[in-house]
């Protein structure tokens, strides 16, 4: 991965479907504007290691990142806003993680974060990572080895060491 802390997050948009189920397009430079927020970068949605580890880690210790001032939670993949809400319902994620897209793979090149995972029939992907950001700059970042693994990433790891 080529951004590390220090980095300003680079310029992107990413899509989710709002409460209308209309697709919303929203930048990096807005999405993470003067806040404390966790990035989730996933495989992708109803993938094994995301779906049975990383998000649910993040939906069940929501309270503890709360109370580490985190003001949002957003999770990412290369995947379109569709999927990525049918993911987050399927997860009852509720109002504790914005799930948003990157279908396009714009974002996720950008910070060196894609795969290739055409061998498993995915395409490019991105890599598992979460960050840490403070109005857009990346003050921590945990990026694992494999896609299949989530120990650095994972939410009670991550969350104990910020």
């Amino acid at each position: 991965m080529k951004i590390k802390p220090g980095d300003k997050l680079p310029q992107s948009d990413f899509f989710h479907l709002d409460n209308k189920n209309e697709v919303k397009k929203i930048s990096t430079s807005d999405l993470f504007k003067a806040q404390k927020i966790i990035l989730l970068g996933m495989p992708g949605a109803f993938t094994k290691t995301c779906s049975a580890v990383h998000l649910p880690g993040y939906v069940k210790n929501y309270e503890l990142a709360l109370k580490k001032g985190i003001k949002k939670i957003v999770c990412i993949a290369v995947n379109d806003p569709n999927v990525m809400k049918a993911w987050g319902q399927n997860q009852k994620v509720g109002n504790k993680i914005l799930m948003v897209g990157d279908p396009f793979c714009k974002f996720t090149k950008a910070i060196g974060a894609e795969v290739d995972k055409s061998a498993k029939g995915l395409g490019i992907r991105s890599n598992r990572y979460t960050m840490l950001l403070e109005d857009g700059v990346v003050k921590k970042i945990e990026e694992e080895k494999e896609t299949a693994t989530c120990e650095l990433s994972a939410a009670e790891s991550f969350l104990n060491r910020i």
